[in-house]
């Protein structure tokens, strides 16, 4: 009995790792012939290969990862993401403000990954394995009405079609060695550039000029005014590119050859009419 379960288990495993491409944070794109973006187009809409990874911008911080597979996931999860009939397979919390979580998500969502443990300061450790992809988190330290709290915010990393793309949560400091080791090499990150509810411009710029991403999506910004100091920022560093719309699909081979600022404009999702 033992052994079958043994066997059962490494069957397991070993089918969860044949649906995903590996990633160990550590890509580096092949000949890119530039990224591609929709304006348009329905957000679960057929992607182009098995590699390819949809991001949409919702609002604020909130955003839908949507893979080749039909697993769709959505970052600081407030409860309501637009006029759909979607649930999503997992979503992830950070609890800052109401802008970034809720306490009554809807039970029909299979996984619900907050950034906090139970009690404070005692931080929670994350590791779904959903097959087509993994999404794991690295613990912060967030300011809080009682103070510091330790390991209070999560950075959620999410590994699927040989990427691993980073959401910095409610980032309120610089990342520490061990923090950044942690994360690896993300080729995709989306950053609360505010400027002030989580950190300044300037230690923003340090920490994305220290990841060295491929792509970066800047969220969390109050006003166009607030996002512009952010890009003037960036520039000389880095490429910009304003497509205009909500979303971006993405793989491995589409990755820009210079690190590049993309510039989305959020919207709600919508199901096709």
């Amino acid at each position: 009995m033992i052994r079958l379960l043994f066997a059962l288990m490494f069957i397991a495993t070993t089918a969860s790792a044949q649906d995903r491409r590996p990633s160990h944070c550590i890509a580096v794109a092949d000949a890119a012939p530039g990224m591609e973006y929709l304006h348009k187009a329905s957000w679960n809409a057929p992607l182009p290969d098995d590699y390819t990874v949809r991001l949409h911008y919702i609002a604020h911080a909130s955003f839908l990862l949507h893979t080749p597979g039909g697993l769709n996931a959505i970052t600081d999860f407030t409860g309501f993401f637009g006029n759909t009939e979607m649930v999503p397979d997992v979503v992830t919390m950070n609890h800052a403000h109401d802008t970034h979580w809720t306490p009554f998500p809807d039970p029909a969502i299979p996984h619900v990954l907050q950034g906090w443990g139970e009690e404070f300061g005692a931080g929670i450790e994350h590791y779904l394995d959903l097959g087509e992809m993994v999404v794991r988190n690295v613990s912060t330290d967030i300011r809080s009405g009682r103070g510091l709290e330790i390991k209070g915010n999560s950075i959620f990393v999410f590994e699927v079609g040989g990427l691993c793309i980073g959401h910095l949560g409610h980032l309120h400091h610089e990342p520490d060695d061990m923090q950044y080791a942690a994360l690896g090499r993300l080729d995709v990150v989306m950053a609360p550039v505010d400027g002030g509810f989580t950190m300044s411009q300037d230690a923003m710029i340090r920490v994305l000029q220290r990841l060295k991403s491929s792509v970066i999506i800047p969220m969390h910004w109050f006003s166009d005014f607030g996002l512009e100091r952010f890009v003037a920022g960036m520039q000389e560093q880095f490429d910009i590119q304003r497509p205009g719309g909500s979303s971006i699909e993405i793989s491995l081979a589409t990755l820009p050859r210079r690190p590049t600022v993309v510039i989305l404009r959020p919207s709600w999702l919508r199901d096709e009419e």
